[in-house]
């Protein structure tokens, strides 16, 4: 079982990317530049690494290696958008890895690449890709390949060696579950569950009874063996449950207009752990958009526009349309779920100027955007 806290580490004391590893600070695939150069690294490492796996590190300083990390992000559905855009695919994964010194929120980004042993290409056009495009690393650039296409294996033993020297043991073990209840969530509820005598799950969070139901907020939950933050959110609530075979989480989103605000069920993950040392995590949205009156959802469209208009050129608000900012995020987000897709853009370019002038809203921006990402992907 390997620590892959530790397998960042290693990863980042080969300073130079090369043929099986890539960096970045920051990944952007919500957005066709940044999906297509994505595509492009995840191509480019799957042909180099035909027999083993490469992998790229998100919230990595390009320069001096610092990490600063990224925000939490939980696509299960990023296989997806692989399987979408090249031809025979490999198998891909993104973790997210906490690191102590990082604050609330932030961890490194993990993206590993399994390659199937075949030449990947690039299935449709893209950006400024076009379709059947192969890529291939040299040194630490993806670049495209038209001729003397062949797989070589060059790096397998030493990704093994790396890995390998990340692999866990019960220290790493007890000292994560340790500083995960008593340093990091000493303010929360937390607790643990051990699966067959070799996974060890921590969750944390404010606990609230509703009926028979325990609800859980400020949500963090981690699988410690291997150092991969499984969930975290600062917003939403979440019901745990277990039993000696599995851990599960359904996720609840808040929704409305202004004051009326409903809990409505976003995703159900179910970790099923096995006796040979493996795991699967299976992922089902269960989301049912609210749908409200168009006409009426056409009035707060514009008047979204208006404000965000307003922020951009310094007018002072209103104390009722400071209020209305603050709901701003939901209300782009129900526009687009019923029907408004012009508001997934506009939610993008509010992006920079809600983080500058409101770090609550913005923080509601990316979390309406992430629901976004998941009911498209779906």
């Amino acid at each position: 079982m390997i620590n892959k806290r530790l397998l960042v580490k290693n990863l980042l004391a080969h300073n130079d990317e090369n043929s099986f590893y890539d960096k970045k600070r920051f990944i952007s695939i919500g957005e066709k530049e940044g999906k297509a150069k994505f595509l492009k690294h995840v191509c480019a490492l799957a042909n180099s690494n035909p027999a083993n796996n490469s992998y790229i590190v998100v919230g990595v300083e390009d320069e001096d290696n610092k990490i600063v990390g990224v925000d939490f992000f939980d696509d299960s559905k990023i296989q997806n958008l692989v399987n979408a855009y090249l031809d025979n695919p490999p198998i891909i994964s993104y973790e997210n890895i906490p690191f102590p010194h990082l604050p609330e929120g932030k961890v490194v980004g993990l993206v590993t690449i399994k390659s199937n042993g075949k030449v990947c290409a690039l299935r449709k056009n893209i950006w400024k890709y076009y379709g059947g495009a192969v890529f291939f690393r040299e040194g630490s650039i993806s670049l495209p390949k038209a001729f003397d296409i062949e797989l070589k294996n060059i790096n397998s033993e030493k990704v093994a060696t790396i890995e390998q020297h990340a692999r866990n043991n019960i220290e790493l073990t007890l000292d994560g579950v340790i500083d995960f209840i008593n340093n990091r969530h000493a303010d929360l509820t937390s607790n643990y569950k051990v699966f067959k005598e070799q996974f060890v799950v921590c969750w944390a969070g404010n606990a609230k009874r509703v009926k028979d139901q325990t609800y859980y907020s400020r949500v963090d939950i981690e699988l410690i063996n291997e150092q991969v933050k499984l969930f975290y959110s600062a917003l939403d609530e979440v019901s745990i449950s277990y039993d000696e075979d599995t851990f599960s989480t359904l996720e609840y989103v808040q929704l409305g207009l202004g004051k009326q605000q409903k809990y409505f069920p976003l995703e159900e993950v179910v970790i099923t752990f096995s006796n040979n040392g493996s795991y699967k995590i299976d992922s089902n949205l269960v989301f049912e958009p609210p749908e409200y009156d168009k006409k009426t959802l056409h009035h707060i469209f514009n008047a979204n526009n208006a404000l965000i208009q307003k922020v951009v050129k310094g007018i002072k608000l209103s104390p009722a349309e400071e209020q209305d900012l603050q709901y701003l995020p939901d209300t782009y987000l129900i526009c687009y779920l019923n029907g408004f897709e012009e508001s997934l853009a506009l939610m993008e370019e509010a992006r920079p100027v809600l983080k500058s002038y409101d770090k609550d809203i913005y923080e509601s921006l990316k979390l309406a955007l992430r629901i976004l990402r998941k009911v498209r992907y779906n």
